[in-house]
């Protein structure tokens, strides 16, 4: 298949991480607390999403580099150039970012997570109930 993919954000992220260096290398060691805003055509998805669940959040990362196809893991330069496909590198020709986050708080079109590793307006794509 050669065709466009065409994907539709759900919601968007809003937290206090504004810039790359602030924002924790990966989500198990993070301890940042964020909103998930869910846009209102899907406020019905959200039934059954309970404080103390954790979630798998699917991020677009709308600012990554999408032409680098090696990476220093980590930004570890000892590791050696390695395939982005084989890392959780953001920079990819498709950032698309997998995170699991603790679900604080849910109220209609809102999810208060922790665990956040993502920019402040990160487009949300999906979310999924982590088993």
């Amino acid at each position: 298949m050669n065709g466009n993919i065409i994907l539709t954000p759900v919601g968007v992220l809003h937290c206090g991480l504004r810039n790359r260096s602030q924002v924790p290398r990966n989500y198990d060691i993070s301890d940042v607390t964020g909103d998930i805003e869910i846009f209102p055509d899907y406020h019905e998805a959200m039934a059954d999403i309970k404080p103390g669940q954790e979630i798998v959040v699917l991020y677009w990362f709308d600012r990554a580099d999408r032409s680098a196809l090696k990476v220093y893991p980590r930004g570890d330069r000892s590791r050696g150039l390695t395939g982005v496909f084989s890392t959780r590198s953001p920079m990819r020709p498709n950032p698309i970012a997998i995170s699991e986050v603790e679900v604080l708080e849910v109220e209609p079109g809102r999810i208060k997570v922790k665990g956040v590793d993502a920019l402040d307006g990160t487009p949300v794509l999906d979310i999924k109930k982590k088993v």
